[in-house]
C-alpha cells in the first residue's frame, strides 16, 4: 500500500526558508518520479516540481511558474524527497502535497507571514 507523509510546513516570516519533507513507503522509492504540487483553496492542483526515477538519473524538472527559490531533492536511502523553499514570500503560503503518479499525499501546509 502507497502512502506518502508530508512535513514541514508551518508558519514562517517571509524572507525565511522552509524544507518540506514526504516520506514515501509501500513502493521501492528509487524506482518512481516523484512529484511536488500545490494547491491553493478552491484552485486545482498545480505541479510545482519533479524529481525523476533512477532510469532517468533522477533528473529535475519545475513548473513553468517555478523560479530559482525552489529545489527538489530525494534520499533513496530515506524514501523521502524534499522540497527546499527560500525567500518565502505570501505568494507562497498555500497547500503542499507530494504525489507519486496518481496518488498523493495529504499536503502540508505552509503560511507566511509579513
Amino acid at each position: 500500500q502507497v502512502e506518502l507523509v508530508e512535513s514541514g510546513g508551518g508558519l514562517v516570516q517571509a524572507g525565511g526558508s522552509l524544507r518540506l519533507s514526504c516520506v514515501a513507503s509501500g513502493f521501492t522509492f528509487s524506482e518512481y518520479s516523484m512529484k511536488w504540487y500545490r494547491q491553493a483553496p478552491g484552485k486545482e492542483r498545480e505541479f510545482f516540481a519533479g524529481s525523476g526515477s533512477s532510469a532517468s538519473g533522477h533528473s529535475t524538472c519545475y513548473g513553468d511558474f517555478v523560479k530559482g527559490r525552489f529545489t527538489i531533492s530525494r534520499d533513496n536511502a530515506k524514501s523521502t524527497v524534499y522540497l527546499q523553499i527560500n525567500k518565502l514570500t505570501s505568494d507562497d503560503a498555500t497547500n503542499y502535497c507530494c504525489a507519486r503518479n496518481v496518488i498523493y499525499g495529504q499536503g502540508t501546509q505552509v503560511t507566511v507571514t509579513s
